[in-house]
């Protein structure tokens, strides 16, 4: 017998904390769940708290999750705007302290990315294999942005490093998205926005956040423990140009055009060009599809 709470009406856009929290894992249910209707940014707001915390590794008893309908200054990679109406997208932050230094962080956006591609399968799509990644950290809906990830750090020492991991997932209003983005002039690194219902017409916030959460807790335990290395082979998997002619950017100009290959254990790109194989670090730069 399913005792969880009905799932949302299609027109209730709002999170149903009590469904949220009976699908949430038995090993996180207990994490700090913040819904607020508006904020600057839940990143900004994360970030405050784990600065003023003292720079020890037990320093957090348990990750903490702040969810916002809008958000007047949300953010993406290289502080682009992130668009969205309020019950369109779940925008949320996760800070926590993770038992690595600040190099071994390497990849933590690579990971992140692996678990909610998991999340995202794990929902009754009819095809879940349209979901994929581009490097670094967008996930994709038959190669369009579904899901963006910003990772910032509050602090670090040599044994723990405090962070702020913001997500963003369209869930709903896919049209209307693009066509604020396209009226807005902003650019979207050659991917047009998408949204969840378009490979699943009943998506909601509720169920969506409730699964990336699910991943989220695992992906923290086995990042901490090992870093990305257990999550390379996961990632080259689900790896939305492998094989693939690509072309790296910078502030629109060219720095590099190959085959991508995949990443290695440090979440670098893998990049066959004529002059041999190159590995490139996360950075200021934007990945493209050749000839689009």
């Amino acid at each position: 017998m399913n005792d969880l709470p009905a799932p949302p009406r299609t027109d209730d856009w709002r999170i149903d904390r009590d469904r949220a929290v009976a699908l949430f894992g038995p090993a996180a249910h207990d994490w700090p769940l913040e819904i607020v209707e508006e904020t600057g940014s839940t990143n900004t707001d994360l970030m405050a708290r784990m600065k003023a915390l003292p720079h020890k590794a037990d320093a957090l008893a348990r990750p903490i999750v702040r969810v916002a309908y809008l958000q007047t200054a949300g953010r993406g990679r290289r502080g682009r705007a992130w668009y969205a109406q309020p019950g369109d997208a779940l925008l949320f932050s996760l800070a926590c302290v993770l038992p690595r230094p600040l190099e071994g962080l390497a990849g933590l956006s690579l990971a992140v990315g692996v678990a909610l591609v998991d999340a995202l399968r794990s929902l009754p799509l009819a095809n879940p294999g349209q979901i994929a990644l581009k490097w670094p950290n967008d996930v994709l809906l038959e190669g369009d942005k579904l899901a963006g990830i910003l990772i910032e750090t509050a602090w670090s020492t040599a044994h723990a490093s405090a962070v702020v991991i913001g997500i963003g997932t369209n869930v709903r209003g896919a049209d209307e998205l693009a066509a604020k983005v396209r009226t807005a002039g902003a650019p979207v690194a050659g991917t047009t926005p998408t949204a969840l219902s378009r490979a699943l017409p009943g998506a909601n916030l509720t169920d969506t956040l409730a699964a990336e959460l699910n991943a989220l807790e695992s992906l923290l335990q086995r990042f901490g423990a090992a870093g990305f290395a257990p999550f390379q082979a996961r990632w080259n998997g689900v790896h939305a140009y492998a094989g693939r002619e690509v072309v790296l950017l910078e502030q629109g100009v060219e720095l590099a055009r190959g085959i991508a290959v995949g990443v290695d254990a440090r979440g670098q790109l893998l990049l066959d060009t004529p002059h041999g194989r190159e590995t490139v670090a996360t950075g200021d730069v934007s990945l493209r599809l050749a000839n689009t």
